[in-house]
């Protein structure tokens, strides 16, 4: 849990320094942490700390970005980060490697559509239309960059922090003796030599 707690913290910190280092938007660890930690818990409580973290990033980057720190768009980031996490306990019971990508696939995708879906509804600049959804979906506001980049990003973080944390978990066990076996699903005692 100890662990956890330190992977929210620096989340934390990444999440707030995102206005500060333009290399790469959307490229974070936040989403999956949310989906490992119930991965790797297993405990709903697990639930609770990447929406913590993200409320708590939020209370700076709203006051950053003059964004209002209640709204549908912070709903559905929450919706989208709890999703996250009860996706994790689903993959939790389905161990394999496959599975674990996969959910952090249908993550990225749920945020993706989820965010964008609600942008064309919202936002004034967008047809409300086929043409408008697909446009937010795809070239997005002009003058900024593509949703599909953002998408990019987002997908690139998500499955490259999911496989980070999911390989220093499986490290982890085997150090300790155990293993979580993702590749054969499962888990078997060391044997005693």
């Amino acid at each position: 849990m100890i662990l956890w707690l330190a992977l929210l913290i620096l989340a934390l910190v990444y999440r707030i320094s995102a206005p500060f280092v333009h290399w790469l938007p959307n490229f974070a660890p936040l989403m999956a942490i949310a989906f490992c930690g119930s991965v790797y818990t297993r405990r709903k409580s697990a639930l609770l700390f990447p929406l913590i973290a993200l409320a708590l990033s939020d209370l700076f980057l709203n006051a950053y970005y003059h964004a209002p720190l209640f709204g549908m768009a912070v709903l559905a980031r929450y919706f989208c980060y709890g999703a996250a996490a009860w996706l994790g306990l689903a993959v939790a019971r389905h161990k394999s490697w496959v599975a674990l990508l996969g959910g952090a696939l249908g993550c990225s995708v749920l945020f993706y559509l989820v965010t964008n879906s609600l942008a064309w509804l919202a936002d004034p600049v967008y047809a409300k239309s086929a043409a408008g959804w697909l446009q937010a979906l795809t070239v997005g506001e002009p003058g900024y960059p593509s949703t599909i980049f953002f998408f990019r990003n987002t997908l690139a973080g998500d499955l490259s922090f999911t496989l980070f944390f999911a390989g220093c978990m499986e490290f982890a066990a085997s150090c300790e003796g155990r293993s979580h076996l993702w590749l054969s699903g499962v888990n078997k005692s060391p044997v005693a030599r």
